[in-house]
């Protein structure tokens, strides 16, 4: 039997209540993505991109069947210099931070390993699938020197706690900490 054959759901269909709990628990997470964004002034991520375009918030509504919200920070997608932090709620998979930094920015491996980040190995930056479910990352050093990927990759999962102010702070923080690693990262390289 085709799987759209199968009858209906309509006691799930109906179910109101699940629905609402579903829409108020998104809407506190994107109150914490705005808590987060507006936290960080744009004047921070000039610093590290001359071709900043500030924060960002979008959403989904199926990425492998679930909703995903997410916050960019910097937004210079630009595959030889550019760099964006993301965070990405993906309902029903966790909470992650990523780095994203181009082919030509110096890549601060060290102190990125410090703060718990792993290295992705996927070749699309934004195949989230392989790089969670399928956990295509790394920390082992050798790896990460020896990519070919043409860009700079890193992901961290974030413990969620049941607090929306606690969140923000501890993100807030968790992002300042990364900007300052990069600012460092972007003052050395021109030495």
């Amino acid at each position: 039997m085709d799987e759209f054959e199968k009858p209906l759901d309509l006691d799930l269909w109906l179910n109101a209540d699940l629905f609402r709990q579903q829409n108020f628990l998104k809407s506190q997470f994107i109150n914490l993505l705005e808590m987060v964004g507006n936290s960080i002034s744009n004047f921070e991520f000039e610093d590290i991109s001359p071709k900043s375009r500030g924060s960002k918030i979008s959403k989904g509504n199926d990425l492998l069947g679930f909703p995903y919200q997410v916050l960019d920070l910097v937004r210079d997608f630009e595959i030889s210099n550019g760099v964006n932090i993301r965070l990405l709620n993906w309902f029903g998979n966790g909470f992650f931070i990523t780095v994203f930094l181009g082919k030509n920015r110096r890549n601060p491996v060290d102190q990125l390993l410090e703060l718990g980040f792993s290295f992705g190995l996927c070749e699309n930056q934004f195949d989230y699938p392989d790089l969670i479910l399928n956990k295509n990352q790394t920390t082992d050093l050798k790896k990460i020197q020896v990519s070919t990927l043409g860009f700079h990759h890193w992901i961290k999962s974030f413990d969620i706690e049941s607090d929306p102010n606690s969140n923000s702070e501890i993100l807030s923080l968790e992002i300042k900490k990364i900007l300052g690693i990069l600012r460092l990262a972007s003052e050395q390289s021109r030495i």
